[in-house]
């Protein structure tokens, strides 16, 4: 697993629970499938719980499938990073990072959006 080199993490109180290294929406629930993406939850979280969130620069995550080395990922129905397609694009594989399967870490250039 590569390290993350967090710019700005925001401490926020989940509207639902969150999984450590999936991203968080604007609601601050799990992203949803294609949508945009506040940030990726550094720790679990429940319902009212307080959470850091990396919102800028870059953060480990959870890979939802395999990624190419450099790809463009978007966020799957369970808050993972997938590769890009019809959705929003979220972040960018850091230089060196793919993932061999669901469930591989990753560290990813998160693009604010």
């Amino acid at each position: 697993m590569s390290q993350s080199v967090s710019i700005l993490a925001l401490t926020v109180e989940a509207a639902g629970a969150l999984t450590a290294h999936r991203f968080v929406g604007a609601n601050l629930s799990q992203a949803g499938a294609g949508a945009n993406a506040y940030g990726v939850a550094r720790t679990d979280a429940a319902i009212g719980e307080s959470v850091a969130v990396d919102v800028l620069g870059t953060a480990i995550v959870e890979a939802g499938a395999a990624i190419a080395a450099g790809a463009e990922v978007e966020v799957n129905a369970s808050g993972k990073a997938v590769t890009q397609s019809a959705g929003v694009a979220v972040g960018r594989l850091a230089p060196g990072e793919s993932a061999q399967a669901d469930g591989d870490l990753v560290e990813v250039i998160l693009f604010p959006n």
